[in-house]
């Protein structure tokens, strides 16, 4: 991987964007955690500025403390200017569709799951089409059994505990920062999505400060490890996230209805897809049109991002 490792050469290129465009990135990337089955990672990474994230956030380290003493170098050391607009990006966009989200999940899901699924398959396009072929047909294939197995895994409700908050904020953001994985979805499983949807429209300070210190936990122990197997196994890795990133497609098929008779997660979920005419007949408005037209709209909306990347 011929990625920069040093801070001044990723800020001469990161410049290209501009505050303005890494803003815009962070109201992407916000959006997009706040639906199960996308992430922001996905978007980082198509965007032009996932080594950049990276790269940063693994500067963090016990020697980031002995910096402390001068403010200057330690802000260029671990690029506080970037993750600031950045995370002032993801928050505001969180706080602006986390009730339009709501409303869409209740009034019109397939457009939503539609929107969704038009940005997974040009990701899944995009990255796949960029990783070797061997790679492809073994740790992409491997992604494709790890991802259903994760689409296997039952539901648990552990909401109501602040302690489990925070450890579903250390893992959820794991799965934030790799391409493919969702954080929204691990907080569906562990039970709290619904809570974190809410705490988000009601501005509930205390229950933030337990998820985001969770999430900064996890930030710290898992990005030095991830700048690590990029650096040693970029392109298998990428391969493996790109089937896992595929199963996603699964969850956000956007015509879903109730399944019977299921021994577990991932049958209930095959028997609960439904094409657009049997949902209108079963469940409601299959609003197929501009379900489609969402779909072509996220994918647009992909491909444009890609086109402005940092080359």
């Amino acid at each position: 991987m011929q990625e920069p490792s040093d801070a001044s050469e990723l800020d001469s290129r990161a410049e290209e964007f501009g505050a303005g465009g890494i803003f815009l990135r962070g109201v992407l990337m916000g959006l997009a955690e706040l639906v199960p089955g996308v992430s922001g990672g996905t978007v980082a990474f198509i965007s032009g500025i996932y080594y950049r994230l990276i790269g940063a956030l693994a500067a963090f380290g016990p020697g980031s403390i002995a910096m402390l003493g001068d403010p200057v170098a330690f802000w260029h050391k671990h690029q506080l200017r970037f993750l600031l607009i950045l995370a002032a990006g993801m928050g505001l966009g969180i706080v602006l569709f986390a009730r339009l989200i709501a409303y869409a999940m209740e009034h019109a899901p397939p457009v939503l799951w539609g929107f969704f699924m038009g940005v997974i398959v040009v990701s899944v396009y995009q990255i796949g089409a960029a990783r070797r072929l061997r790679n492809l047909a073994s740790f992409g294939l491997l992604g494709l059994v790890f991802g259903l197995g994760f689409l296997s895994l039952p539901a648990q409700d552990f909401s109501g505990s602040m302690i489990a908050l925070f450890v579903a904020g250390m893992i959820a953001v794991c799965a934030w920062i790799l391409p493919g994985i969702s954080g929204s979805f691990v907080l569906l499983l562990l039970g709290f999505y619904g809570e974190v949807i809410a705490a988000v429209n009601a501005l509930d300070i205390p229950f933030l400060l337990v998820l985001m210190a969770g999430c900064v936990s996890g930030l710290m122990l898992f990005s030095r490890a991830l700048s690590w197997l990029l650096a040693k196994a970029e392109d298998p890795l990428l391969a493996l996230l790109t089937g896992f990133m595929a199963t996603a497609l699964l969850k956000l098929w956007p015509w879903q209805g109730p399944a019977t008779g299921s021994s577990n997660e991932l049958e209930h979920l095959f028997l609960s897809l439904r094409w657009p005419e049997q949902y209108g007949a079963e469940i409601g408005p299959d609003f197929f049109l501009l379900a489609l037209l969402a779909g072509v709209t996220g994918g647009v909306g992909v491909w444009l991002l890609s086109t402005v990347r940092a080359k």
